[in-house]
Formats: C-alpha cells, sequence, structure tokens
C-alpha cells in the first residue's frame, strides 16, 4: 500500500522492515544526548524582524554603539540613599564589583546626579550594558546574579535590610525559560501516570500500554533533539519545549495507540506475529500519513507569519508530527513483529474482564446509538449543535493583547525585583518606549535648528502625562547645547548617532500606565506628525523597546491570522478531497473543525478572559484577553488533530457503502467500529493537554486548556453526533461528484478498517 512500510511476510519484506526499523533506532538514539539541555539552546526573547522596534534596536546597535542595547537593571535596597557620601560609597563598591569583559558600560547616580536613580522612599538602581564576547547577552544573567549575592551578603553585616535583584527584559526572559522548562516536567509527571492509567484500562495489559508511552516519549526525545540541531543556526522559542511535550505524548500515544490496537486484533484472529504487524501496518499506516499530513499542513501555515518564534513553533511541530508518524510506521511495527504475543503480558486481570465484558455489548450500543441518530438526525444536530453553536459564538468577544494583572512567575528573582522598582516609582525603566529622532540634515549636536528639533520633541514626549520621566540630551544638559561633551562617553553613544543626525529619547512611563496603555501610546506616537510639529521636513521618528515590540506583535499577528486561516482550511480542504474523492464530505470535515475550534475559542473567552472558573486552573482574575499568539497558534494544531477522528469516522463509512451497505447502516457500523477507539484516543489528549494548564506558565496554560477542550468537544459533540447527523441529512450527496468508485477506493478503504 502506498505511504505504508512493506510488512510482507516473506523474507525480503521482513528484512527490509527491519533495516528501516534500525535506521529509525539509530536516528532516534543520536538524537537523544541533544535532547537532554536543549532548553539552554532555545531563545526566550521575541524576534520580530523588518518591523519598527527591530529597525529601533538595530540602529542602536549599529550606527549609535550604544552599550545598553541589551541592559539589565539591578536594583538597591536597604542602604543608605544614593545621594549621601555612605551611599555613594556603597556604590561605588558595587559598580567597581559588576564590571568585567562582558559588560560594555554601567550607568547610576554616580554618573547622572538625576532624580530619576532616587526611588520612591528610597532605593535606587544600576543600569548595566551587556556585550558578551560569545553566545546570547542573556547567559550573563547567572553570573550577574552571583556577583550581586556575593555583594549583598558582603552588606548585610552592616545594613542587615540590604537587598540586591537583578531584573530587566532580559533576566525576565531567562527566568520564564526555567519556568517553561519546570512546567514541562510538571506537566510530565502529571501526564504519564495519568495516561499509563488510561492505556491499562483500554488494553488491560501493562506491556501494551507502555509501548505506546514509550512512543510518545521517544517521539519528543527526537524533536527536542532536532530542535536542538536546527537552533545552532536558527532562532528557536523556548515555547518549542513545551510545544514538543504536549504533541510528542498526544500525537505519538495517538498514533501508537491505533497500529498496537490493529496488531492485537489481527493476532487475536490467529495470525502470526510478522502477518499481524503487516496487517496492521497495512490498515492503520495510510490513516496516520493523512492524519500527520493535516497536523503538519497546520505547522507548515505558521511558516508564513513574520514573527521568528511563531514560525520556530511551526518547524517544531512539522518535526514532531515526522517524528510520531515515522515510529508508528516504521519502529513499532517492527517491535510488535519481534514481540508477538508478548504484547498481552502484564494482564490485569479485573481490567481484563472488564475490558472483556465492555467489548462484547460496547460495539452493540454503539450500533445503537448509530441507529438513534440516523433516525433522528435533525434531533440530534439540534440537540448537541446549538450549544456548540453558542459556546462558538462566544468566539466573536476574542480580544487579543496581552494579559492584565500579574502573570509573571512570582517565585523568579526578576519578577521580584520588577515588583521593588515599582514599589521605588521607577517600574518604567523595564518598560521604557525608546524613541528615536532622525533628521534629513541637520546636526543634532552641532546646528542650532537640529538642537531645537531635540527640545521640542522631549518636551511633546514629558507633556505626555502617561510620562513619568523623559531621559534624553535636552533633559541630561538641562536644554544647554554646549554641555553635551561634559557626559561621559557612554552616555553620548547611547543617546546621539555617529553622524549627529540622530537622537535617542527614551520614555519612562507613569506607574499607572497599563502594557495596554502602553501599547495604545506606542500607535499615537507612530501617528504623529513629527515634520509639521518640528517644522523640519523630512524629519521623523521611530519606536522601540519593550511596548513597541508588544505592537509589533499584535500587528503582526492580528494581520496574519485571517491568511494562516485561509491557508490551512484551504490546503486541508484539497487534502481531504484528495483522500475521499469527494467535495461534500471534505466541506463537511472543514466546517466541523471550523465548529470546534470556535467552540474551545469561545470557552477559552469564558474561562479566562471573563474569569468564569479560572480560579480552578490558578488564575484568580479575569485577563481581560488573550496572547496574541493564542488564537493563532491554537487554530494551527486543533484543526490539525480534530481531523484524525473525521478521517477515522467517514473512512469507514466509506468504506461500509463500498461494501453495499445503506448510508444509515454504513454510518452505524462505521460507529460501532470507530467510536470506542475515537474516544480512548481523544481522553489520552485531553488527559496530555489538561496536564499543562497546571503549570505556572500563562500562555501554556491557556493553550493547554483551548486544545484540551477543543478534543473534548470534537471527540463527543461533533464527531459522535453532529457528524453522523450530516452523514444521514446528506445520503448519496456525501460522496458527490464521483460516487462510490473513485479513483482511490482502494486507499480510502484500507485506511481504516
Amino acid at each position: 500500500m502506498k505511504g505504508a512500510p512493506d510488512l510482507n511476510t516473506d523474507g525480503p519484506g521482513r528484512l527490509r522492515l527491519f533495516w528501516v526499523a534500525g535506521l529509525t533506532a539509530a536516528v532516534a538514539l543520536a538524537l537523544a544526548p541533544l535532547s537532554f539541555h536543549v532548553e539552554r539552546r532555545l531563545d526566550t526573547a521575541v524576534r520580530l524582524q523588518g518591523s519598527e522596534s527591530d529597525y529601533v534596536a538595530q540602529q542602536l546597535a549599529t550606527r549609535f554603539h550604544s552599550p545598553f542595547v541589551d541592559r539589565v537593571v539591578l536594583v538597591i535596597q536597604g542602604l543608605p540613599p544614593a545621594d549621601s557620601g555612605e551611599g555613594a560609597k556603597a556604590l561605588t563598591t558595587i559598580v567597581n564589583a559588576l564590571k568585567g569583559p562582558d559588560v560594555s558600560a554601567i550607568v547610576s547616580r554616580l554618573d547622572l546626579p538625576d532624580p530619576i536613580f532616587l526611588g520612591d522612599g528610597g532605593g535606587t538602581f544600576v543600569l548595566i550594558g551587556l556585550a558578551p564576547a560569545n553566545g546570547p547577552p542573556e547567559l550573563l544573567v547567572p553570573r550577574i546574579r552571583e556577583q550581586a549575592r556575593m555583594l549583598q551578603d558582603q552588606f548585610r553585616n552592616r545594613y542587615p535590610a540590604v537587598k540586591l535583584q537583578l531584573t530587566g527584559e532580559l533576566p525576565l526572559n531567562f527566568d520564564i525559560r526555567k519556568a517553561s522548562s519546570d512546567d514541562v516536567k510538571k506537566g510530565e509527571s502529571l501526564v504519564l501516570p495519568a495516561t499509563l492509567a488510561l492505556l491499562v484500562l483500554a488494553f488491560a495489559s501493562f506491556v501494551a500500554a507502555l509501548i505506546p508511552l514509550a512512543v510518545g516519549q521517544l517521539a519528543i526525545s527526537m524533536a527536542l533533539g532536532v530542535a536542538a540541531l536546527l537552533a545552532l543556526r536558527w532562532h528557536l522559542s523556548i515555547l518549542v519545549q513545551n510545544l514538543a511535550a504536549m504533541l510528542g505524548l498526544s500525537l505519538g500515544i495517538d498514533y501508537a495507540l491505533l497500529m498496537v490496537s490493529r496488531f492485537r486484533e489481527a493476532l487475536s484472529a490467529g495470525h502470526g506475529p510478522s502477518e499481524a504487524s503487516a496487517i496492521a501496518a497495512r490498515q492503520a499506516g495510510h490513516t496516520l500519513l493523512v492524519s500527520a499530513s493535516t497536523v503538519a499542513i497546520g505547522f507548515a501555515a505558521l511558516l508564513t507569519v513574520p514573527i521568528g518564534e511563531i514560525r520556530s513553533i511551526g518547524v517544531a511541530g512539522f518535526v514532531v508530527a515526522g517524528a510520531s508518524v515515522l515510529l508508528a510506521n516504521t519502529l513499532l511495527p517492527a517491535g510488535l513483529a519481534l514481540l508477538g504475543s508478548r504484547i498481552n503480558a502484564g494482564v490485569v486481570p479485573f481490567v481484563s474482564r472488564l475490558n472483556s465484558d465492555y467489548s462484547i455489548h460496547a460495539r452493540e450500543r454503539w450500533k445503537r446509538w448509530g441507529r438513534t441518530i440516523t433516525s433522528h438526525p435533525w434531533t440530534a444536530l439540534v440537540l448537541a449543535g446549538v450549544p456548540v453553536l453558542l459556546l462558538a459564538s462566544q468566539a466573536a468577544r476574542l480580544e487579543t493583547k496581552l494579559p492584565r494583572g500579574d502573570w509573571l512567575p512570582p517565585s523568579a528573582e526578576s519578577v521580584q525585583g520588577l515588583h521593588s522598582l515599582a514599589k521605588m516609582g521607577r517600574g518604567g525603566i523595564v518598560q521604557s518606549l525608546r524613541v528615536i529622532l532622525e533628521l534629513p540634515s541637520d546636526s543634532i549636536s552641532q546646528s542650532e535648528s537640529g538642537w531645537n528639533a531635540a527640545v521640542r520633541l522631549s518636551a511633546r514626549l514629558a507633556s505626555d502625562p502617561r510620562a513619568d520621566h523623559v531621559i534624553s540630551l535636552p533633559t541630561l544638559t538641562e536644554g544647554h547645547r554646549d554641555l553635551i561633551w561634559s557626559l561621559s562617553s557612554e552616555t553620548r553613544r547611547s543617546l546621539l548617532r555617529g553622524d549627529g543626525r540622530a537622537t535617542l529619547e527614551e520614555i519612562l512611563p507613569a506607574p499607572w500606565v497599563s502594557p495596554e496603555e502602553q501599547i495604545r501610546w506606542v500607535r499615537e506616537l507612530r501617528r504623529l506628525a513629527v515634520a509639521d510639529l518640528l517644522g523640519i521636513p523630512g524629519a521623523k521618528i521611530s519606536i522601540g523597546g519593550i511596548p513597541a515590540l508588544n505592537a509589533d506583535y499584535e500587528n503582526a499577528v492580528g494581520d496574519r491570522l485571517p491568511r494562516v486561516i485561509a491557508l490551512v482550511v484551504g490546503t486541508t480542504f484539497l487534502a481531504l478531497f484528495a483522500g475521499f474523492r469527494s467535495v461534500v464530505a471534505a466541506a463537511k470535515a472543514v466546517a466541523l473543525n471550523l465548529l470546534s475550534v470556535g467552540a474551545a475559542f469561545g470557552a477559552l473567552v469564558l474561562v479566562f478572559q471573563e474569569g468564569h472558573g479560572s480560579r480552578f486552573l490558578g488564575v484568580h482574575e479575569a485577563t481581560g484577553g488573550v496572547f496574541p499568539i493564542i488564537p493563532i497558534l491554537a487554530f494551527a494544531i486543533v484543526f490539525g488533530l480534530s481531523m484524525d477522528y473525521e478521517v477515522f469516522l467517514v473512512a469507514r463509512v466509506l468504506e461500509a457503502r463500498r461494501s453495499g451497505l445503506s448510508e444509515s447502516e454504513a454510518i452505524t457500523e462505521a460507529l460501532a467500529r470507530t467510536a470506542g477507539l475515537i474516544t480512548s484516543a481523544a481522553a489520552i489528549m485531553i488527559v496530555v493537554f489538561a496536564g499543562f494548564t497546571l503549570g505556572d506558565f500563562l500562555v501554556i496554560k491557556m493553550l493547554g486548556f483551548t486544545l484540551a477542550v477543543a478534543v473534548l468537544i470534537d471527540a463527543t459533540l461533533v464527531r459522535i453526533v453532529i457528524g453522523p447527523a450530516l452523514l444521514s441529512l446528506a445520503g448519496d450527496w456525501n460522496w458527490w461528484p464521483w460516487g462510490l468508485a473513485g479513483a482511490n477506493a482502494t486507499a480510502a478503504q484500507e485506511s481504516i478498517r
């Protein structure tokens, strides 16, 4: 059969099988060591190449040669005031200890008498510029933290209340990476025992139950190993680690579950191990390839989004799907052929009797269910469809923006330091807006007109009630251009471009300005008629910093989401049309997938955005919105995963129709043979996804919840009620235009038996 390994029982066929399986095993073993510490190679920073915020960062690095492009903030509390003699002495000790080859510059109250360095109620901070010789700057975070702890211990005897905390964008990203890694370990520790229990209930054998679990773990290891290799050349997001764990377990176990089930059925029918393995691969292999292709389509669509974080997730998802289907179609059949009847070892007596009784009656119960649906399709459609449509309608109120509230890991030092800065009234130093003013010809440092333009812009920015403080050449020199050269060279390089025709003016938002308001502020400034304001034709400003990056991120995701949806829907429709040779069957599958996704988004709105029941998930207040990455990522994943169950069901209906059954009889027979498999596979996926809602990383919590709800709704109301009801109502139109004699009859018939 096309797409499945050749598992004929003859010698050459078996030899080819074991050669392919051996090659897969060798690749898996080679990738395993790379997966152990993959998080060290993954990126926590968001990269949005070509955006305005990226342009500002590039300007500061390459044209300004600023030593503070990458910077951290050391928050100092419990020492004498920085403007006192004793405080200045202590601050000098700290600054001298922090200097090193990877530190490009340090600025503090010692360098600038600006009141910004004096926090409300005491305390101060030090800005540390980083320029590591090797590796990304965030790798310096542990070293600086260790130095800060040593300094803190040094001062503690004299100043018992002293506290030194490192914060800023880089330390926050570093701590988020650790929280992400911890969430993966916590999620797996909770998910694996629950998944094993479900598999034991499904198979009544520990050996049979352990095989899908092993395949899932191996799929994760292979995917992370490939990610570690790719990270040597490309930037890959830390979310790759969480996503690989989620999808590796769900897809790997799902695919292995189908293969093991088919193998045990063949053994029970009296076939030998090699023949049973061949039958299992022939029956399940094509379906697994179709399923993996629909998942891969969703992740491939993410490659069209110009955000490094989302593109890296697209690559990772593609790799996970490929690893899962490769293992299930090569290594697993070979292992089953060797294992033979020992697949049933470790039988659990009580569960075995329960399964035996269940198997006898389950098919008949599903047949009765199928007859009920086909006898009353409109009733079934209304009873199941209305609640799902009502839930899906809530998705129209989805707000894609940064959630309100404190959703950062509370135990992280960087988060605690950020809170300390906020109490000092200086939290804006981390969330600052970096505004670059560029003039067409005037020199800001040499010409009166250029200097006056910088002064006017600085005054305009400072007049905004949302601005707590503006750091610029005019503010540091009190408006006197001749004092520019009295500033330190590090300060001049930070604020004045080498050619003198551009300057940086940094705005620190007031403490009450929320991240959402900061984004609105960025958009307002980008619409500002700068040339008219300054009276210089051709003058322009560019906005960077964290708020500008967040604004650019929201814009990019919002612009690309409709295209991603259209691409996924269109390509999935074509793939299903090619598989079933039916416009109606393909269109119905796509429509049902959209319904499942919409319902999942509606639940996301109700639970997280509006806070109904969010406390049960560890979120104590409504978030007011969801991370912009969630809708586009969840859509790409859910659309592919949900298609599994549609392929299982429709392929079985098509097979039954070709065997001579009527449409109603075919639907009933298909439900009897696939409903148990669908519900078992869905239960495992739900447990896997739900396990990741228990971590501390809110973005993963939201994603896990959305995926779990989508699978739950899809595998119950949508595929077991709404789908069969629509099939019954459409009748022979299900197979239009080629009817039941399409060219792909054999492949479709063999996809699920």
